[in-house]
């Protein structure tokens, strides 16, 4: 009591037994009760929050500092009594809620989206969606039955559990996929303000994604090289542009049996439309390179850097003997310039040499080797134990076995010996020293061409290598965010879905680059399963007042561990520090 205001302070604990006796350890900090203090922060500031603006008239902690003790009031609890109902996941799906405010999608979609009469708005249920897809949740039917329940987003979105079925999930990609252009358009300038991005340097590159069932609706949907091993599915491919920094900037969709070559000229159209054609750097992988698109962006007076295949390296076999003239890049790999042959001196390449990727290489084909010569064998055996007459059927069998493995089958020759009767009866394999030489020669290599105008090797590597950004996107998208298979079928859901899986993506390169900027690395799952630990939970807790029995029901977020808490006040990342009372059960008396 003082100066006529009283205040209750709550804490829920558990005794634990030290070397000094049993003491008593906080598991979670319920707060004041009074509703002043309930009004002034805690859940109802949840939006501020998540905003990173929070409004309070007390001081905000500085890091490492600890609350000064209050006094408490005691009231009489029925210690047996009090019980811990509904855990939730908080941390788990505070997180990307958070990124989602800080980036103003939020915003953004409320002022998109003409509010009509739905009970829940369109911005709150693309929340939901991306914050699932976030949390690696793979289908709407998931969400709707049993992951939005058993997450906190109830609490923190104010709406009910029962309001967030299928079909309004449903519904809400359909409203989403409306507005792809304009929510891209957003994020590049939400980078530009959070970041400091530029778009001098523009990484391409392509991936694809299968469908469960037959997608017999998608005209998009057909089978076509699967980069997840599964050619039996039908797919489509997906094309990526992204800064260096692995930030998604846009994407396409292209049928599943589109080659990768072929999308170049619809990308770089794409976002010469959307964000002029101000000069910029185009960095794609040898995948993506053909004479024709090297022409197209010549014309458009596009600077690029690109991949080439390997066998252009046949032209600098000499410049591969040569001692001199290597630039060290870094530690086992080196690079220079070198002339083409054949070139029009329009264009520079850089040749560059890798220690780690010779290794690789090495065991790559010495794999292949072995089991070409297994396979090759086989063969041989079975010539043996029966000489064929039908020399297609051999030259099938032999062929199979070289495509198997096409590394090998460039160093390792296979001739078929006949008998008098002119059958095939045996199979004598053996390397190619003229092969194998020129692939030792070339292994670990690799060619660039470019037009730009800067001549140092080591830069114009550097910028090369950040492709691996791209890569590294896509690698997230597919293992962290859930982003095969494809449950849809109609065009418009499966255009939907990949839209909130790239705006998930958004969420977690955007979280990589925060963390990056405060110094904490850039692992973002190591973070992410950090701040999962975090969880809510209403506490029941049984008092007696005057006589009269009442349950008081506080919501209430989990105390972090201390190494959590840290990467929370490193982020400016705020939880609601205050319990606050979401049920007053009916007195009884005893």
């Amino acid at each position: 009591m003082a100066g006529g205001e009283s205040y209750d302070y709550w804490s829920l604990c558990e005794t634990v037994r030290t070397a000094k006796g049993p003491r008593q350890r906080v598991v979670a900090g319920l707060g004041k009760l009074d509703d002043e203090e309930i009004r002034s922060g805690g859940w109802e500031d949840i939006g501020s929050l998540l905003r990173g603006k929070r409004e309070s008239r007390s001081r905000q902690l500085e890091f490492g500092e600890e609350a000064a003790p209050s006094a408490p009031r005691w009231e009489k609890v029925d210690v047996g009594a009090v019980r811990v109902e509904r855990v939730r996941e908080f941390g788990q799906v505070y997180l990307p809620l958070a990124l989602w405010h800080r980036l103003g999608l939020e915003k953004l979609l409320g002022e998109l989206v003409e509010p009509g009469r739905e009970a829940v708005g369109w911005a709150t249920v693309a929340s939901v969606l991306v914050a699932a897809r976030f949390c690696a949740q793979r289908s709407e039917l998931g969400i709707a039955e049993g992951w939005y329940e058993k997450s906190a987003l109830e609490d923190l979105l104010g709406v009910e559990k029962e309001r967030i079925n299928e079909d309004r999930l449903y519904r809400g990609l359909d409203v989403l996929a409306a507005h792809k252009e304009k929510l891209c358009a957003h994020l590049i300038e939400r980078y530009r303000d959070w970041f400091g991005v530029r778009m001098e340097f523009l990484l391409y590159d392509v991936t694809s994604t299968f469908f469960e069932g037959q997608a017999e609706k998608n005209p998009k949907a057909a089978r076509g090289y699967s980069r997840d091993s599964r050619p039996d599915c039908k797919q489509v491919c997906i094309g990526l542009v992204c800064t260096p920094e692995g930030l998604p900037l846009s994407y396409e969709v292209f049928s599943g049996n589109r080659a990768d070559v072929t999308t170049v000229e619809d990308i770089v159209k794409m976002m010469e439309e959307k964000y002029g054609a101000a000069e910029r750097v185009w960095v794609m992988d040898r995948g993506m390179v053909s004479e024709a698109n090297i022409a197209f962006l010549r014309e458009r007076k596009a600077l690029y850097i690109v991949g080439t295949p390997k066998s252009e390296l046949r032209h600098f076999e000499a410049a591969l003997l040569e001692a001199e003239n290597w630039t060290q890049v870094q530690d086992g790999l080196e690079a220079r310039m070198v002339e083409h042959p054949d070139g029009d001196g329009a264009e520079k390449y850089v040749l560059c040499r890798s220690t780690a990727r010779a290794e690789k290489e090495r065991a790559m084909l010495a794999r292949q080797s072995e089991g070409l010569a297994g396979e090759l064998a086989k063969i041989h055996a079975w010539l043996v134990r029966g000489p064929q007459s039908d020399q297609e059927k051999v030259g099938r069998r032999i062929g199979r076995a070289l495509g198997k493995y096409p590394a090998a089958a460039r160093v390792i020759q296979a001739r078929v010996q006949h008998d008098t009767e002119g059958r095939a009866c045996a199979l004598c394999f053996f390397s190619h020293l003229e092969a194998g030489g020129r692939a030792h020669l070339r292994r670990g290599a690799y060619l660039l061409r470019t037009n730009c105008e800067e001549t140092d090797p080591a830069t114009l590597w550097r910028w090369y290598i950040q492709l691996i950004a791209a890569e590294a996107a896509f690698r997230t998208a597919k293992s962290d965010l859930g982003l095969r298979p494809i449950y849809h079928h109609l065009q418009s859901r499966v255009d939907a879905h990949i839209l909130v899986c790239f705006l998930a993506l958004a969420l977690w390169r955007t979280l990589e680059q925060w963390m990056s900027a405060k110094g904490l690395g850039s692992c973002a799952r190591r973070l992410i399963d950090s701040i999962s630990t975090i969880k809510s939970m209403d506490v029941i807790l049984p008092v007696e007042r005057s006589g009269l029995r009442t349950d008081l029901r506080l919501r209430v977020v989990a105390k972090p561990e201390k190494d959590t808490a840290q990467l929370l006040a490193h982020l400016g990342l705020q939880i609601p520090r205050q319990s606050k009372i979401i049920e007053n059960v009916v007195p009884k008396i005893d």
